[in-house]
């Protein structure tokens, strides 16, 4: 009979719910389409890379479906409760291994309960209860002077032995010894001893603390993977911990935190490789920013890319610095180096029409000043270089032509000017008569409906991107192979950003505030009177424009 799972409803997606030891035990029988992850890296996500490297077990650095079903068949098979996973720990009880040579070497170390750190000071004791060197038969620093000296004084000796029957005359500068040549042999001869009983001892130790180490392998294995496997399971087989609300329980793939524009990211992932960002990224319909990352304490750099899914976005452009916290808190200053612009509220979608129009006219006005701008500096330098350049006499006999006023131009000029007033004026005279036939609360709501029919198209936009936003395009760029959606919606979109919030100040006195509250008061009262004289002159089927000019 198959087993049978629990599922659940999260993220855009139904999942699978690990809940028991028992769906551990069976995970080989989980159908591959129901799995939320393919295959993810072997190597930088916030598992230890140790454990990453025991489940890779092909080592080829991608961690894949069948390795994690082989990893939670070895698990379940050296345990009897694989239930005891869930708890995340680096402990075992002795009375809860299956293989009892296992189990017997876990006794050496603790006959209770035994823990990654109790195992490792275990074996680092084997190594130094290793059997001590024989002792040195001279100073170190006299068998180093030898050791230096050997080939040398050995000449020295045979030389003194060609002297004494007359083959041979030693020169002035040969180094001499100091010693005889059978105390300079038995010198040599119990340097020569030590160094090999002291290999020999080198070389059993080094046997002792690698058959250890073969001895506790398993175990070790064992102690990491009840650790860390149930993290990676929560984060492959389902997105849990991604959307568990509590943002101190992160994803593997979240690398950390971002401070800036009074806001923290919490999304922020590592970039493998940009060219595949750039490529699917914007797939995602999430606003996001690319960061490089630079420590200075630790020398090191990093490129993230972060989702901004609450706020304002104007002051989020190239070039803005923040700050980045990876998950061990160390700190890096971060630099945006690309913008990718999607929607992050209705409210921030509400005005994007008229942002991206004011946008449009400073950036025509911009364009057309310094059009006019560098057309004046041409004109300016090609009539000085032509003067420069003009014969002295011709200066003073030349006379200076004035073109002849074109009648029949400026009447073309002056004609289109009249009519395009005249349209203007028919339209505010029409849009006067429309408007006096209305009561007042009609106005507001044709007003309300002109503001619907500018940002109507880009709020309906923002609504469908909102709730269709989906981390799978990033993480599919950088390395990972998503089998299912992962939706941010807005609601849980809100809890991946913090926005500052300020307390309320009454009764406190701000400064330099008196002014400008003058300033806005001022024209507070202009806007209500102006809109009180349009409204009347339209009330009364009279273009406000001619209201004016009387």
């Amino acid at each position: 009979m198959a087993y049978t799972f629990n599922y659940e409803h999260i993220g855009g997606a139904t999942r699978v719910k690990l809940q028991t030891g028992e769906d551990i035990r069976h995970l080989g029988e989980l159908d591959q389409k129901k799995w939320t992850v393919l295959s993810c890296p072997a190597s930088g996500l916030e598992i230890s890379d140790e454990s990453l490297k025991l489940m890779d077990l092909d080592a080829d650095g991608q961690l894949r479906v069948n390795e994690v079903i082989r990893t939670a068949d070895w698990l379940c098979a050296n345990l009897k409760d694989p239930n005891t996973l869930f708890a995340g720990e680096a402990k075992v009880k002795v009375a809860d291994l299956v293989d009892e040579a296992l189990a017997a070497t876990a006794a050496k170390v603790d006959p209770e309960s035994i823990t990654l750190e109790q195992l490792d000071a275990f074996v680092a004791a084997i190594e130094v209860a290793a059997d001590a060197a024989p002792e040195a038969p001279y100073a170190a620093d006299v068998m180093a002077a030898y050791k230096a000296k050997k080939d040398e004084y050995t000449a020295y000796f045979e030389q003194e032995k060609l002297q004494k029957i007359g083959l041979a005359v030693i020169a002035e500068d040969t180094p001499k010894p100091g010693m005889k040549e059978a105390e300079f042999v038995k010198m040599g001869q119990s340097i020569d001893a030590y160094e090999a009983a002291a290999a020999a001892v080198a070389e059993k130790n080094a046997a002792a603390v690698a058959a250890a180490k073969d001895e506790f392998t398993p175990l070790r294995k064992l102690l990491l993977l009840s650790r860390d496997f149930i993290t990676l399971l929560r984060n492959f087989v389902t997105l849990e911990i991604f959307y568990n609300k509590d943002i101190n329980d992160k994803a593997i793939f979240q690398a950390g935190k971002l401070v800036i524009d009074q806001r923290i990211c919490h999304l922020c992932v590592c970039v493998n490789d940009m060219a595949k960002q750039d490529a699917q990224a914007s797939q995602s319909g999430m606003f996001l920013i690319y960061c490089d990352c630079v420590s200075r304490k630790q020398a090191k750099t990093m490129k993230i890319v972060t989702a901004v899914t609450i706020g304002e976005i104007k002051n989020l452009r190239e070039g803005k610095n923040a700050v980045f916290y990876d998950r061990q808190g160390n700190d890096y200053d971060a630099t945006i180096t690309k913008v990718i612009d999607n929607p992050i509220s209705i409210q921030q979608a509400f005005w994007s029409p008229y942002r991206k129009f004011a946008q449009w006219v400073t950036d025509l006005i911009n364009k057309s000043a310094s059009e006019k701008n560098d057309k004046a500096f041409a004109d300016m330098t090609a009539n000085a270089e032509a003067k420069l350049n003009q014969p002295a006499d011709a200066a003073v006999d030349a006379p200076e032509k004035k073109s002849a006023f074109d009648i029949a131009k400026f009447a073309g000029i002056f004609a289109a000017i009249g009519m395009a007033l005249g349209y203007i004026g028919a339209f505010l005279t029409d849009l006067a008569k429309g408007v006096s036939s209305m009561q007042w609360w009609q106005l507001i709501l044709a007003i309300v409906g002109i503001l619907l029919v500018i940002s109507g198209p880009a709020m309906i936009l923002a609504a469908i991107k909102l709730r269709r936003r989906n981390l799978a395009p990033i993480l599919n760029a950088n390395g990972w192979a998503i089998n299912a959606d992962s939706i941010v919606n807005i609601p849980f979109g809100a809890t991946l950003t913090e926005q500052v919030q300020y307390p309320l100040l009454s009764g406190q006195k701000k400064p330099l505030s008196k002014c400008a509250k003058w300033w806005i008061a001022i024209a507070v009262i202009v806007a209500v009177v102006l809109l009180v004289v349009v409204f009347l002159a339209l009330k009364n089927g009279q273009c406000p424009i001619q209201l004016f000019c009387k």
